[in-house]
């Protein structure tokens, strides 16, 4: 035990610049993500058949590509095309892109759960489709979706270690690196998998409130 408490400040000043990187990445993608999905979510809503196939093919397609090709592909094909981008750029953009798909999913999923009597009842006083979302649909659908995105983010945070296959040195990369130099993988990735959990307890608490204030939790 001595020797894990040792090897654990000599270790964890450079697990905590990681954790910093972890920390932007999940926040970064979060925020692209969101607003991403949100539209991919509006247009599969729209009821103008071309934008909802659309947005359903970039979804599927979104989905269908692993996360860590979806990074692949903008780290190092994007340059070919003239467009190069940090490996932090990069992976905010790929696990952005990636998780809009869930995303709009989730959201598709809250907006038509409103009874759509509502809608037809704003359009009769003459909103019109935006004021309608903006207004009726949009305020109603956030609380359906609160729970699930509180999920999304967890498993977000948890993903943001597949940065690390572009050399962004975040927690799960400082963990390797440090243990490829010093050979203490015990203590190393014990390190690791605390710091990965102090970072998703917080959420997973918050979740865990969201589900009981409105009455999803079983």
């Amino acid at each position: 035990m001595q020797t894990f408490l040792t090897q654990a400040k000599e270790f964890l000043p450079i697990l905590l610049t990681g954790v910093r990187l972890t920390i932007l990445v999940t926040l970064g993608s979060l925020v692209l993500s969101t607003l991403l999905g949100l539209v991919w979510a509006l247009m599969r809503v729209s009821g103008i058949k071309a934008i909802s196939r659309t947005a359903e093919i970039i979804v599927n397609v979104i989905r269908g590509i692993p996360i860590i090709v979806q990074l692949f592909w903008i780290y190092f094909v994007l340059p070919d095309f003239g467009i190069t981008l940090t490996a932090l750029q990069a992976a905010i953009f790929g696990l952005g892109f990636a998780y809009s798909a869930y995303h709009a999913e989730n959201f598709r999923a809250g907006i038509e759960a409103i009874d759509h009597g509502q809608i037809e009842a704003a359009q009769t006083i003459g909103m019109g489709w935006w004021l309608t979302m903006r207004r009726v649909v949009l305020p109603q659908a956030f609380k359906i979706i609160l729970p699930p995105y509180g999920n999304i983010m967890i498993m977000m945070l948890k993903d943001s270690s597949q940065a690390s296959t572009i050399t962004v040195a975040e927690l799960a990369q400082q963990g390797r690196l440090i243990a490829a130099s010093t050979f203490q993988n015990t203590t190393v990735f014990t390190l690791v998998a605390m710091l990965y959990l102090s970072m998703s307890l917080p959420l997973i608490w918050l979740v865990s409130k969201l589900e009981k204030a409105f009455g999803r939790k079983q």
